[in-house]
């Protein structure tokens, strides 16, 4: 993962649901906004160049998008980890076929979606369950750890089932179209994606396995942490006959446009002494940029003297790792209140500053202006949002300051929603037959989990999540939503000091993971075999 992508990331994990059959048969970094994604991609295009000259490897041409621009090759940073790398040699890529369009019948296009199958554990019986893990916004090779030592692994250990990771639809090599542009991007969406699960359950024919593994015949756990946690919920809910358990792990499952509340869960989480330093310099950098006065001073104790929009300024320097940051501006200032005069540093006469600000900048001078400056900034506007732009997942829920102008803050007033997503618009042009709308159509999303509501028919999935993760308030542990039972059928649990969808993850020696982890995988290993105890065939018609 990228350091500037998702800085903020704390704790949290995972969302657990099951239908038992009727009685009488069998049944968006973090702070996601320009800069982010520029250094983002900066970041990744040395790895490349690095990765590939080490190992002798040739970066292939990508996919254009909007303004032609060729993005690099997910693959090669895969050979960065010695455990990705293990992975993939063990682990050979499968494909399966799926149409573009799911539902318009005149469109006959096809592509090819990747997978990979773990059958280690498999042992052919009736019942014998599938564990099938949802790739989401990236490349299913970075995934293959979970189906390695991970989630998958451990639950198909412990019911001798199947293992499988697949790919989503427009990610890692599961390219749908022969570009990115716009018009492109119109069979990139939810319902598509959740269609090509569904299709793939229903038809998928595994390589070397005789039996028919198929969905609903076979008992299918589907599995996915944070964006891909989302769909796990609504792959309960759009196809409760191919989906026997669904495990969402800190699924995101409430969309909204503006996610304020995310700074929040780590403003109130870290060190007290950490985050009012950070909050005091957040609200000295506003009052200086919104007065005007000392600006320019001031953007050049962050070596961005030159940087003419001040929100361009407000992004680059939200980029960082906040508890860590908020602990070093603090190590070296003197134990009294922010302000006092024997912390104050004369910049220039008549300019005086914190040493948290002054720390603050030589951190972000250190850390980030020098990948910065390395963009293309347009000469007659100073800025830092480039017109080349590599799709990426740009979430919907994007990450403001609290609109109650005297709450604390540890994210900018400048940092807004218009600013945030202009790089939507800017990355992607209208086309002939979609354009990017004004704002995100979050209604669709939010109406088939949300906080997972009750459904008469539908046991819908509950994740659990740890009480800082960020992305809390968005799911069903979200102080808006009603407190559930947490039961067998539905599980409902808050995992203690654990990080986003953590249960993700595995060693292959259980005995040496975390305490918390060790027990939420019995936990989850205890659900599965209950539900799958609760499966019968489907009768024939």
């Amino acid at each position: 993962m990228a350091r500037h992508l998702l800085p903020f990331l704390f704790l949290g994990l995972a969302c657990v649901a099951h239908s038992s059959p009727p009685r009488v048969g069998p049944r968006l970094f973090q702070n996601l906004g320009p800069q982010a994604v520029n250094l983002w991609r900066l970041d990744r295009q040395e790895a490349l160049e690095q990765v590939a000259s080490r190992r002798d490897l040739p970066l292939r041409k990508g996919l254009t998008i909007q303004d032609g621009w060729k993005p690099t090759d997910d693959d090669v940073l895969d050979f960065e980890t010695n455990k990705r790398t293990t992975a993939l040699e063990e682990f050979e890529p499968q494909w399966f076929e799926q149409p573009l369009d799911h539902f318009d019948k005149s469109n006959t296009h096809t592509f090819k979606q990747r997978y990979w199958v773990n059958k280690r554990h498999y042992q052919p019986r009736v019942g014998a369950p599938v564990i099938v893990l949802d790739g989401g916004e990236t490349s299913g090779e970075d995934r293959l750890p979970f189906l390695d030592t991970g989630i998958v692994d451990i639950l198909a250990s412990a019911t001798n089932g199947l293992g499988v990771v697949l790919e989503h639809r427009y990610y890692g090599e599961s390219i749908a179209v022969e570009n990115l542009t716009t018009d492109s991007l119109r069979w990139l969406d939810n319902e598509q994606a959740a269609a090509d699960s569904a299709n793939f359950m229903a038809n998928i024919k595994f390589d070397g396995i005789d039996e028919d593994l198929t969905a609903p015949g076979t008992p299918w756990i589907y599995y996915g942490g944070s964006y891909a946690g989302a769909r796990a919920a609504h792959m309960k809910i759009l196809y409760p006959e191919l989906v026997w358990g669904a495990i969402a792990s800190s699924g995101v499952t409430h969309a909204a446009v503006e996610n304020w509340q995310y700074m929040e869960i780590i403003r109130n989480g870290a060190d007290s002494k950490c985050s009012s330093h950070l909050e005091n310099s957040v609200a000295i950098i506003d009052t200086i940029l919104l007065s005007g006065i000392f600006k320019k001073q001031l953007k050049g104790l962050f070596g961005l003297a030159d940087l003419k929009h001040d929100d361009d300024f407000a992004s680059l320097i939200s980029l960082i790792n906040a508890p860590v940051f908020g602990h070093r501006i603090s190590a070296e200032a003197v134990d009294l209140p922010f302000g006092s005069p024997e912390r104050m540093v004369e910049v220039e006469d008549g300019f005086k500053i914190d040493l948290s600000v002054l720390n603050y900048a030589n951190y972000i001078k250190n850390h980030t202006v020098s990948s910065a400056l390395e963009l293309t900034m347009t000469a007659s506007t100073k800025t830092l949002i480039g017109s080349r732009l590599e799709i990426v997942a740009i979430p919907s829920l994007h990450t403001t300051s609290p609109p109650d102008l005297e709450q604390p803050r540890i994210l900018s007033r400048l940092v807004t929603l218009p600013y945030l997503s202009k790089i939507c618009k800017q990355a992607y042009l209208p086309g002939k037959f979609i354009q990017v709308p004004p704002l995100p159509n979050v209604t669709a999303a939010s109406r088939k989990a949300r906080f997972c509501p009750p459904y008469p028919s539908i046991l819908t999935p509950l994740p659990l999540f740890s009480i800082v993760d960020p992305w809390r308030p968005d799911t069903p542990h979200s102080d808006d939503a009603r407190s559930r039972p947490d039961t067998t059928l539905r599980p409902f649990k808050l995992i203690p000091g654990a990080v986003h969808h953590w249960d993700e993850y595995g060693l292959a020696d259980l005995t040496q993971e975390p305490e918390e982890i060790q027990q939420i995988h019995a936990e989850e290993v205890a659900f599965v075999e209950a539900w799958l105890a609760d499966w019968t065939p489907p009768k024939k018609e």
